[in-house]
């Protein structure tokens, strides 16, 4: 096990060669580096703790690259090595945060005692840095509203997850709060000040998703009257969240793939590589597994995205969090009751534990507002609720006479269609595409069951 990371940028290549072996005989890994450029890109693959750097590079100096350098990593440490150093440049390679200025030649000795001490004083501020991440995080996850054991587990990985850059997978019915999680985990990661780019992949058409996930050159096709980024640069530096990453084409999924390997992007039309830091965030409602089974999603995208996974559970199966939720939400759209609002009869709650939600939270936020609208009394109750669905206990007598197993292919396809269209909010063609049907078919058996 190293000590840590020092990267030695000397353009002397003896003079590197000898540092770098004797800062590795003191058990540290040593990446090396001719020049500035040398040393970001060697940075970018892997961090270093401590920098050690002569001032003078040929190009631009050491501490030009520590400021660079510290930009990306505030934390970082640093030595400056100089054969000719004037007052001028010590005091110039300490506002930049330099933790001390070595004169050539280099004394090893005090070379190790200072490298020792950086590297104590980068733990240090690395500790504090993690310590008020936590802190901050601790609280702020206590916007995803619930108590349930589901939803306390949730909150624990989450605020791990926001910690860390790995590729996270979330799971979960429509409607559950797969965004408000991602949105959280990337508020309270290091990249909170930077972009939090969404892609819904199931909204937009197969022939445009590869132009709005990588960009496009002007006139790479038809319509293309001027050139335009991708969401993946207007991510740099950020989180992209693909929302329904399963409904991805087969041909952009291979693209994708490489994009995640490789951190490089390609505008439509262009043949020129952009280097991109992305932080990816997934979400499906999908049966990825299945959809691998079927041919229609790569097993080798699906282990890429689904590094951790969190799987947001139903409201149905966290019922428990339904009071707490009622009160967030009426407190949340308290503006839309034309009075004010006291509080809930006692037998909302009952009434709302067995409502079925199909929607799940995103239903019940949907109801407590037209409650709030339409409400007449100070508190709520359920006659400000809408009934609950029927579930599909009947069939329209337009279905005809049926089997046993049509009949429950039936009610499937019903539930199916509803849910469907409820999501969409009667967007036939959105429907269609979610539920892998032409948008001919999803007339007829609207047609057929008489669901609208």
């Amino acid at each position: 096990m190293t000590k840590g990371v020092i990267l030695v940028c000397e353009d002397d290549a003896p003079q590197r060669r000898t540092l770098a072996g004797f800062l590795g005989k003191l058990g540290y890994r040593v990446l090396e580096a001719a020049s500035a450029e040398g040393a970001m890109k060697a940075a970018e693959t892997e961090p270093p703790e401590l920098l050690l750097t002569d001032l003078r590079l040929g190009g631009p100096d050491g501490v030009e690259l520590l400021e660079k350098l510290r930009l990306r990593q505030p934390e970082l440490q640093a030595l400056v090595l100089t054969a000719y150093g004037t007052i001028e440049d010590a005091v110039r390679a300490m506002r930049a945060g330099a933790y001390d200025f070595l004169q050539k030649p280099v004394d090893l000795d005090r070379l190790e005692l200072l490298v020792e001490k950086a590297m104590e004083k980068a733990a240090l501020a690395r500790e504090n840095r993690i310590l008020r991440q936590t802190a901050l995080a601790a609280g702020a996850f206590s916007e995803l509203v619930g108590e349930s054991p589901a939803m306390k587990k949730i909150k624990e990985l989450a605020q791990k997850l926001s910690l860390s850059k790995v590729t996270v997978l979330i799971r979960g019915e429509s409607g559950t709060g797969k965004e408000v999680l991602a949105r959280l985990i990337h508020r309270n990661s290091e990249r909170r000040e930077k972009p939090f780019v969404t892609v819904n992949c199931a909204a937009l058409p197969e022939t445009l998703i590869e132009a709005e996930l990588f960009g496009h050159e002007k006139g790479a096709f038809t319509g293309a009257l001027q050139e335009k980024p991708g969401r993946f640069e207007l991510a740099d530096g950020g989180t992209l969240f693909l929302d329904e990453v399963g409904d991805i084409p087969l041909p952009v999924q291979v693209k994708l793939l490489g994009v995640l390997q490789s951190g490089c992007i390609e505008r439509l039309g262009s043949h020129r590589t952009r280097q991109v830091d992305v932080r990816l965030i997934a979400a499906t409602h999908r049966d990825l597994e299945q959809l691998i089974r079927e041919g229609r999603f790569r097993e080798d995208l699906y282990y890429r995205i689904n590094v951790v996974p969190l799987v947001m559970p139903p409201l149905r199966e966290r019922r428990e969090d339904i009071p707490l939720l009622l009160a967030h939400f009426i407190k949340k759209h308290t503006h839309l009751a034309p009075h004010p609002i006291d509080g809930v009869e006692p037998e909302l709650y009952r009434y709302l534990e067995n409502f079925p939600f199909r929607g799940n939270v995103r239903e019940l936020e949907n109801m407590v507002e037209r409650a709030l609208a339409l409400c007449e009394g100070p508190r709520l109750g359920v006659q400000d609720f809408p009934p609950a669905p029927a579930m599909e206990s009947s069939l329209p007598a337009s279905a005809g006479p049926l089997g046993e197993l049509e009949e429950q292919v039936a009610r499937l396809e019903i539930s199916l269609i509803r849910s469907a269209l409820a999501k969409h909010r009667g967007n036939k063609s959105a429907a269609a595409r979610e539920l892998g049907l032409s948008e001919r078919a999803i007339r007829y058996k609207i047609n057929k069951y008489r669901l609208e």
